[in-house]
């Protein structure tokens, strides 16, 4: 493990793990997902049986569907006696039909969850995944795995407290959220990519004069904006203060003048003309995409997207990390980890589960998550980014977990912030409410559950 993953993650953990969760207690039996003890765990997969695992995911796009299919096929070859049945879904149909899957009686064995109070928070309480505990002494991923890596899928068998108690999920992929660029437009725009807020305020500008699109967003999935709004937000607030919102941790405020300077910037933007056409009703995906192709210069997003827009723009994109307010500044911008991977409560078999699992996100699964343009969320140093783009992706996770910079995902904060938070932002994007309005929601949110 590097100096600079354990700096990340342990930022994540200072305020994860003081979060005291504020979510209704459950009355359930938690003997259910007490953790198998050390002694009865089995970790000699080829001596499990015959064993089919139903696994979803939402490992789909190029690079992350590569590296899950190549893992897959190695697991089965290793072990011959396990068949992994394997439901890839995008991210937002996971969301949606992850949660009646758990409470079927044919669920699935293994997967993956939102370490989020809305899903895997919500799982834990009402008892549909198992803690991990036992698993992560037998396999060593209690060593492998820092603490802080740990902590942002650990929750009290409750639910209540998130970053804290039993490890319910483990992650392969660490995530950061920066800014794409089409390096091939901005030298014919004569733009260097820009160092400061100032300077991207004047990238933005001379775009737009040029005719060339200078933000390309796809909002209809609500969520997208989160990001774009995390990235805004970090040019005008506090880190600590970020944290305490995104944990869900009293002590900080929505309607704080910097958070509303933030929606500001980005109503200003959609004045200016700034985005492309229609952006709030287009997919996600489609605006990637097309950013891919050549329209559009700049594309706030996140480490995810890192395989897919090399393999379609080669050379031509490039990766940055926000600008800092000031040159030489500190800069701050949100990130973690990925989804992690979860034993539901009724599979049949968890030990093969958790041998799954302990094969996806080994050592050699980080070669193999890095060699098809994925960002592993250990032991990153040890492996070699695959092009340039990923030289930029994994150079810029390092620096901001050297800076202290990362922080959380904001919708992590309350069990219904996730809706929250996209609805007002694409509504404040629409200009349907103003930036203080639309701050006003996002507090009500976050101060009825830090109340609690």
């Amino acid at each position: 493990m590097n100096r600079t993953q354990r700096t990340s993650m342990a930022l994540l953990a200072v305020g994860a793990l003081t979060v005291a969760g504020c979510t209704p207690g459950s009355n359930g039996d938690d003997t259910k997902t007490s953790a198998p003890p050390t002694a009865s765990v089995t970790t000699d997969a080829a001596k499990m049986g015959n064993v089919t695992l139903t696994v979803w995911d939402q490992e789909v796009r190029g690079g992350q569907q590569k590296q899950m299919s190549t893992l897959i096929a190695q697991f089965e070859k290793t072990y011959p006696n396990i068949k992994i049945k394997r439901v890839s879904r995008s991210f937002d149909d996971l969301t949606k039909t992850l949660r009646l899957a758990m409470s079927g009686n044919d669920a699935p064995d293994v997967v993956q969850a939102n370490n989020t109070r809305s899903q895997m928070g919500e799982f834990v309480k009402a008892k549909q995944v198992i803690s991990l505990d036992g698993y992560a002494k037998a396999y060593g991923w209690d060593t492998r795995y820092p603490t802080s890596v740990r902590s942002v899928a650990s929750y009290s068998p409750d639910g209540k407290t998130f970053g804290s108690g039993s490890l319910y999920g483990m992650p392969q992929v660490g995530e950061v959220v920066g800014v794409y660029y089409n390096a091939k437009r901005l030298t014919e725009l004569g733009i260097q990519p820009p160092k400061t807020w100032a300077a991207m305020d004047a990238a933005l500008a001379t775009a737009k004069s040029k005719g060339q699109i200078p933000l390309v967003l796809g909002n209809v999935e609500k969520w997208p904006a989160g990001h774009l709004f995390g990235i805004v937000q970090g040019r005008y607030a506090k880190a600590d203060q970020i944290r305490k919102l995104g944990f869900g941790q009293a002590g900080a405020s929505w309607t704080a003048p910097d958070n509303v300077k933030a929606a500001q910037t980005l109503v200003s933007w959609v004045d200016k003309g700034y985005f492309n056409k229609g952006f709030n009703g287009q997919d996600y995906d489609q605006a990637w995409q097309s950013f891919s192709k050549g329209n559009g210069v700049f594309l706030f997003a996140g480490s995810w997207l890192q395989a897919d827009l090399s393999t379609a723009m080669k050379g031509d994109v490039r990766f940055m990390l926000p600008p800092p307010s000031e040159a030489g500044g500190k800069t701050i911008t949100t990130g973690g980890t990925g989804l992690p991977f979860a034993i539901t409560s009724k599979a049949k078999k968890p030990d093969a589960a958790a041998a799954y699992i302990n094969f996806i996100t080994s050592p050699a699964a980080m070669k193999v998550l890095a060699d098809n343009g994925n960002l592993p969320v250990v032991e990153t140093s040890k492996q070699s980014p695959p092009d340039t783009l990923g030289k930029d992706v994994f150079g810029a996770f390092g620096q901001i977990s050297q800076a202290d910079g990362l922080v959380p995902y904001l919708d992590w904060a309350t069990p219904t912030m996730g809706d929250t938070l996209g609805a007002t932002l694409q509504d404040l994007l629409a200009k349907k409410v103003t930036p203080e309005k639309a701050m006003a929601a996002l507090q009500k949110d976050y101060q009825e559950f830090t109340a609690k």
